[in-house]
């Protein structure tokens, strides 16, 4: 329609507005000397109304897409006309004639008539439009979770933004006092009865607007709508809110690691901030999962200064420009070099003179270094031997190293590399003032080569997914609950400690591709499937946290506990990993993997070559 055509249609509102006004004034019997009047008063109405629509352009809005901003607009245009009229009222009596013009009576009922049918029309148009263009029975059911205010937010979104292709069916929430109510119009239901609405109804999308759902109440109602093949999808947090307005294209499936979430952790940041306050911090592998989000959270706790080293060059740019963005406030470092560098490391500990050491730099994969073993021996052991004995040497005062449930009974050459970098570090504790600290725990959400990062590559290739074994288990972690968790651990640490993490249960691996292919909205068997490839070498089947010939301690925080392993002589483990590290010249993998075992009598290769030597 003619933006003119919307302009002349205000315009006959007006006028239609302000006839109402003196018929209802005057009970529909209107005084000769009113309507002798006439001539002045509606053409200083209809100028007025005519002016304003044209300067504020009110008549240049879509009417199809009429939205709140629309209606405000419209108020406040027809707000100061209407105080205009006043003022002209106010001009006549003072300084003309002692009459008004206009009674005051009109004035106020032909505001209220104007903004009303103003306003009242836009919206029916855009519902007539909306119901035509899309009939209420082509329209999607959504269901809400949250009859809060999140909630309302959401379903009007949902109303301005997607109205022609969903209509919300119900509210869910656990509020007794809501239940059995109505929120504009639409019903609110108790958690009870999502299953039967689900059952009854054809729901393609359950929306959870509540900000702060638990971990476990999210899984409880993924579960059932999973069931019923019903998406679920999640609003953002209202800081994620484009200038304090949700979009209905913010509102995105709900992900798998939200499903693998536990509540928050809660930690002592008392002692964290006494241990890490006005300190220089080194993290290695900074810009690796682990280490970036490390240095995340360090940021916190108020540093002197945090040295960010890695080896991998655009990760760690990638890492700087997030601390120039992010954490403008902190003073920090990047450094450029490998862990195996004994000089550059040498110059990194002159220079910046670190108080505590955040070890996280290490070879991880499993099959990479089954297949390369000099490596593994040279990051892993050469490297933290490097880092742990600078710390000696520059009288750092914690060193914490990451590992990896992996070191327990190892079964690939990864996760015996790890164990003896543990044992290194622990057997360096008594004949030094650095305390050595040892943080252990399993996969953590995210990572890179973890197994959702690349279920997700194939669910969008169309599969298959693939999986080594359908009975195959691993504990996971979030990334920031995991290096929450080793600040914690190196705060309370006295020294010596290997610091195990409480995984909570471990996950079946095939129920968890399920799980994905589920929210994907996609079929097993139909739309995607999935293969057993069969287990990589040196792939255990479940992960252990403890050694057989382990027990533990608590700790004073729940997720936290203290493992007893058998402490080793500096002297003699020294020697045998002096012996080891001298292997990588002869590039013999046998040779290094069989001295391997010595140190680590647990080490039994599974599925691998290296098996024979066991």
């Amino acid at each position: 329609m003619p933006r003119w055509v919307i302009f002349f249609i205000d315009i006959g509102i007006c006028l239609f507005s302000l006839v109402l006004a003196y018929l209802v004034r005057f009970n529909f019997s209107i005084p000769r000397i009113e309507i002798d009047a006439f001539p002045l008063v509606f053409s200083l109405v209809l100028l007025v109304r005519a002016l304003s629509f044209y300067l504020t352009k009110t008549y240049q809005g879509i009417v199809k897409y009429t939205s709140s901003k629309d209606a405000q607009r419209i108020f406040i245009v027809v707000s100061f006309g209407s105080i205009f009229y006043v003022l002209v009222n106010g001009l006549f009596y003072y300084f003309i004639n002692r009459k008004f013009p206009i009674p005051f009576s009109i004035i106020i009922i032909d505001y209220m008539a104007t903004t009303f049918l103003m306003i009242s029309l836009r919206v029916t148009f855009k519902a007539l439009y909306l119901e035509l263009t899309n009939p209420n029975k082509e329209k999607r059911s959504v269901i809400i979770f949250g009859a809060g205010e999140s909630g309302i937010i959401t379903k009007r979104t949902l109303d301005r933004d997607a109205g022609t292709k969903y209509k919300v069916l119900a509210f869910i929430d656990d509020n007794e006092i809501k239940q059995g109510k109505k929120l504009e119009s639409v019903a609110i239901f108790g958690i009870d009865k999502l299953d039967n609405l689900l059952r009854s109804n054809d729901v393609s999308n359950l929306i959870i607007s509540v900000q702060n759902l638990s971990p476990l109440r999210k899984q409880k109602i993924v579960e059932i709508c999973l069931q019923y093949n019903t998406k679920v999808l999640n609003v953002p947090p209202v800081t994620n809110w484009i200038n304090g307005e949700l979009s209905f294209k913010q509102i995105k499936k709900i992900q798998i690691e939200e499903l693998l979430e536990r509540d928050v952790i809660k930690l002592d940041n008392e002692d964290i901030q006494h241990d890490l306050t006005n300190k220089v911090i080194l993290v290695t592998g900074a810009a690796g999962s682990i280490g970036s989000e490390i240095v995340r959270q360090l940021v916190r706790f108020n540093p002197k200064t945090i040295v960010l080293l890695d080896q991998a060059e655009s990760p760690l740019y990638d890492m700087e420009m997030e601390m120039q963005d992010r954490f403008k406030h902190q003073e920090y470092e990047v450094v450029m070099g490998d862990i195996r560098n004994k000089d550059r490391m040498e110059n990194l500990f002159s220079t910046f003179q670190p108080n505590i050491v955040f070890h996280s730099a290490a070879y991880k994969h499993v099959p990479m270094m089954e297949n390369n073993p000099s490596e593994s021996i040279n990051t892993n052991v050469l490297g933290t031997k490097i880092i742990a004995d600078l710390s000696i040497e520059y009288k750092v005062e914690k060193f914490v190293m990451v590992s990896t449930d992996k070191a327990v009974n190892p079964t690939n050459v990864m996760g015996a590399s790890k164990r003896i970098a543990e044992i290194y570090t622990q057997s360096l504790n008594k004949k030094s003032t650095t305390k050595f600290i040892t943080t252990r725990f399993g996969n953590v959400l995210g990572s890179s080569g973890s197994v959702i990062p690349r279920f997700r590559h194939q669910l969008e290739n169309g599969g298959p997914i693939t999986i080594t074994h359908p009975d195959i288990t691993r504990y996971f972690m979030t990334i920031p609950e995991a290096c929450q968790l080793v600040l914690e651990a190196g705060a309370i640490g006295k020294g010596g400690e290997i610091f195990i993490f409480d995984m909570g249960d471990s996950v079946k691996i095939y129920d968890l591709a399920l799980k994905m292919i589920k929210l994907s909205g996609l079929v097993l068997d139909k739309d995607i499937s999935i293969v057993f490839t069969g287990l990589r070498p040196g792939e255990k089947l479940f992960e252990e946290l403890l050694a057989d010939q382990e027990n533990t301690m608590p700790t004073h925080h729940h997720q936290i506990l203290i493992a007893k392993v058998k402490e080793s002589d500096f002297d003699t483990i020294s020697a045998a990993i002096a012996d080891l590290i001298a292997l990588f010249e002869k590039q013999d993998n046998n040779m290094i993997v069989k001295r391997m075992k010595n140190i680590v009598p647990e080490f039994k290769s599974n599925n691998s070559i290296y098996s024979k030597l066991d």
